[in-house]
């Protein structure tokens, strides 16, 4: 076997150099079609070589806990990969050589096989083996005209043609045995990324698959004929908008005694945006001398579910940038734009940034003053757009780091993705002289810069 997949492993060398640019349009469909049997058959004899070193206990023998983590090391596999292939050969070998026999001849693919497998073993449980033959025929008879996802849904119901008396209750069965593989395989994986970013990857059973397309389903829709958000940009946006809207319902359980939230540490003088080169930390006199000292902000408020700090020394943050209890950074316009809805908690702290006088909380735009807030803009007040007051941020206007007061007449409700658009984009906002707020666009989208107003919301 050694000498023939060497014979095999240098013809398809030769291939992999080939010119395919030389070849007629059929000699590529050909060899394509050749390369796909070629695949499945390599698919049969790899599966039964990992049957037998599995069943010799070679993985064991060499130092290994299992045959799936010595696959891993080998053919450097993931271990649940190389679990689906432990198990796929075991399952071939013991009950189903006609499966085996049919990827082997590249009638069924591998994927084709997993699906059978799975349905045979379920049909054998539930009907006995005379059934499960008469499963696998059908199946190998169906994997020629189907896919591997089409043929999982056909499978479901295989019992009504090898099985009809016990169907209904083996189909029960079958939804069951679906229902556990879903919750023993369900996973959710959030790693970090070097920039700060995090990659979600994982696989949701069916009943939070469910939720979670009802929840965020609503949310990814365009905002407007000019929303140029990808698909899955959307996706994304719509489930930052799930994660504040949670956050603001306070009702997620404390973490570490303090309620869920984001914290973001800065100092005051970068948060306002008048840092300048050399500028050391405010200094002030005390009874046992003179410290360092500067201000902490905690942006706290119900609404938001977010807390915002700023009071570490000068010289941790030199560029200006916020930084998160996890230690990732943030921008300054960030950092600035998740002010806007501050709760402000002045505190001194030690040059070495212990805090030694912490001041009263002094709430921003949250309990009456968000309350008016809310019954004169009803939503978001940017142009067009829908959404709901919950859904929204209070913004300052003239922003309260540079002076800018907390009053309805320098606030306005906005939407995350309008929050963000209003910080980083050319448009303006003020109150119109019947107190409702108007956008001023930027000159390139209307030179004319008419003010517009949300028209969607109903107004008192």
């Amino acid at each position: 076997m050694v000498e023939e997949l060497a014979q095999a492993d240098a013809a398809i060398a030769a291939c992999a150099t080939a010119a395919t640019w030389a070849l007629p349009e059929h000699e590529l469909v050909a060899a394509l079609d050749a390369a796909h049997r070629l695949e499945q058959r390599l698919a049969a004899v790899k599966l039964a070589l990992v049957r037998e070193l599995d069943g010799r206990g070679t993985a064991r023998a060499q130092g290994a806990s299992s045959t799936a983590v010595w696959l891993r090391e080998r053919l450097h596999l993931t271990v649940p990969a190389a679990r689906r292939l432990v198990d796929l050969a075991t399952a071939l070998d013991n009950s189903n050589p006609e499966v085996r026999q049919a990827l082997a001849d590249a009638r069924i693919t591998l994927d084709q096989a997993r699906v059978i497998a799975d349905t045979v073993t379920t049909v054998h449980n539930a009907a006995g083996p005379e059934a499960a033959d008469k499963a696998v025929t059908v199946l190998v008879g169906w994997a020629g005209q189907f896919d591997p996802t089409l043929l999982r849904k056909l499978g479901t119901r295989i019992l009504d043609h090898v099985a009809p008396d016990i169907a209904d209750a083996a189909a029960r069965a079958a939804l069951e045995a679906e229902a556990a593989r879903a919750t023993r395989d369900r996973h959710l994986t959030l790693s970090e990324l070097t920039d700060g970013r995090l990659r979600l990857t994982g696989t949701l059973d069916t009943e939070t698959a469910g939720l979670l397309r009802a929840a965020i389903d609503p949310l990814t829709a365009p905002t407007g004929p000019d929303d140029q958000r990808s698909p899955g940009q959307r996706r994304h946006d719509a489930l930052a908008d799930l994660c504040r809207l949670t956050l603001r319902t306070n009702e997620l359980p404390h973490h570490g005694g303090d309620p869920a939230q984001i914290v973001v540490t800065t100092s005051y003088d970068n948060l306002a945006g008048q840092l300048s080169a050399g500028t050391a930390g405010t200094r002030v006199q005390l009874s046992a001398g003179t410290l360092d000292t500067s201000l902490q902000l905690r942006a706290g408020n119900p609404d938001t579910g977010l807390q915002l700090r700023a009071g570490l020394p000068d010289t941790s943050l030199q560029l200006g940038a916020g930084t998160l209890d996890t230690g990732l950074q943030l921008t300054p316009e960030t950092v600035r734009r998740l002010a806007c809805d501050a709760t402000i908690l002045p505190a001194v702290l030690g040059g070495t940034g212990q805090p030694l006088d912490i001041g009263r909380q002094r709430r921003l735009i949250t309990g009456p003053l968000r309350r008016a807030l809310v019954l004169r803009d009803r939503g978001c007040a940017f142009p067009g757009c829908d959404r709901p007051p919950r859904w929204c941020d209070a913004h300052h206007i003239h922003h309260w780091a540079n002076g800018g007061t907390t009053s309805l007449a320098n606030a306005v409700l906005l939407c995350g993705h309008h929050h963000r658009h209003i910080h980083h984009s050319d448009w303006t906002v003020h109150l119109a002289s019947d107190g409702h707020p108007e956008f001023t666009p930027p000159a390139w989208l209307d030179p004319e810069q008419l003010p517009r107003r949300n028209h969607y919301h109903p107004r008192t």
